[in-house]
């Protein structure tokens, strides 16, 4: 525990900023699965429609620190090509 002043309110800022930064990588991981099961099951549409929001929530993601910015290209990488691969 906390003993002096500074770390009790380093400890309250940690956990304010622990919620949103769950809540922005459940984001990035949800959105990257909705197109994953998109291309999936073939519906090439839905995905082509779903990808910039992924998109967003990976740059999002990574201009907070949250990923670093090479993993967030690798992920965008990869839903793009695993969506070119599926519409071919």
């Amino acid at each position: 525990m906390p003993i002096t002043s500074s770390a009790k309110k380093a400890l309250r800022a940690s956990k304010h900023k622990a919620v949103f930064n769950m809540k922005r990588r459940d984001t990035v991981s949800d959105t990257v699965k909705k197109v994953k099961k998109l291309i999936v099951a073939k519906d090439i549409k839905g995905a082509e429609k779903l990808l910039p929001t992924a998109f967003q929530a990976i740059d999002k993601a990574c201009k907070t620190n949250l990923i670093h910015k090479n993993t967030a290209s690798r992920k965008k990488s990869r839903l793009a090509k695993m969506l070119a691969k599926a519409s071919k």
